[in-house]
């Protein structure tokens, strides 16, 4: 599949897809929005992929929305066609998404890359929610995410001043899971996901679903319905590879069913 503003590649069993619009620092537009959803929903019904890597350049994962696709735009136009709506098609995705970040990941571009299942930076990465600057505020998970990853008191100050957050602190936030040296990022973020994607499927979609819902829920709801998942994975042809495997001291053949 071509597409005009995103690159998507199979390696393996991982689908790598890199934002393609450099000379505006992959900012994201209505075109770039479709392109995404459309590449991950393909990935979902795809067999032959258990991981997906979003990346953009070492400038730029994505330096916010297009303002000037936005600035034309009125209440009227923004509500009727639910401006951004098409982006909660991201976290509902079933696969497991990294997002491996380099340079600026502000605006729209934080918002993805907190969609996806976690983070791993470089050293340069820089993250933050500079809407208010433009008169506006997040739309995309900006005040939701922000603040469940970092805390009420970090979210609350980088959407009130728009300040940026290093790759240190945002290790430190909790917001990345890792901060890798700039020239091994991608290398990096393709050998977790290939691990990952070499997992039994059914577990990791399970593992996914059940972390994500505890964001959510309440802790004892939240470990019945993990126990749930879980009595279901000894349903699967993956669990019975799995452990005879480890019996027999060998690395599992998982069908991934």
């Amino acid at each position: 599949m071509t597409y005009e503003t995103i690159l998507a590649e199979h390696r393996g069993r991982v689908l790598l897809i890199t934002l393609n619009r450099p000379e505006v620092l992959n900012a994201l537009n209505a075109t770039m929005a479709g392109e995404i959803v459309e590449a991950l929903v393909a990935a979902e019904i795809d067999d032959a992929i258990g991981c997906i890597v979003i990346t953009g350049s070492d400038k730029a994962f994505a330096a916010g929305a297009d303002i000037k696709e936005m600035q034309p735009k009125g209440f009227a136009e923004v509500y009727v066609a639910d401006q951004f709506g098409l982006w909660d098609r991201v976290p509902m995705l079933r696969k497991p998404v990294i997002a491996a970040v380099s340079g600026y990941a502000l605006g729209g571009g934080c918002e993805l890359a907190m969609m996806c299942d976690f983070i791993l930076c470089s050293d340069t990465a820089r993250f933050g929610q500079p809407e208010v600057k433009l008169g506006i505020m997040p739309g995309m998970g900006g005040t939701q995410r922000l603040t469940r990853l970092v805390g009420q008191a970090k979210a609350m100050e980088m959407n009130l001043t728009g300040r940026m957050m290093t790759a240190e602190e945002a290790e430190r936030a909790g917001l990345v899971s890792r901060v890798v040296p700039s020239a091994e990022l991608l290398d990096e973020a393709l050998k977790v996901a290939e691990t990952i994607a070499g997992m039994s499927l059914p577990s990791t979609m399970s593992i996914r679903d059940a972390t994500r819902r505890s964001q959510e829920i309440s802790l004892a709801e939240g470990v019945r319905y993990e126990r749930r998942l879980l009595q279901a994975l000894f349903g699967t042809d993956d669990k019975a590879e799995g452990m005879i495997a480890f019996i027999e001291k060998r690395k599992p053949v998982f069908k991934h069913r």
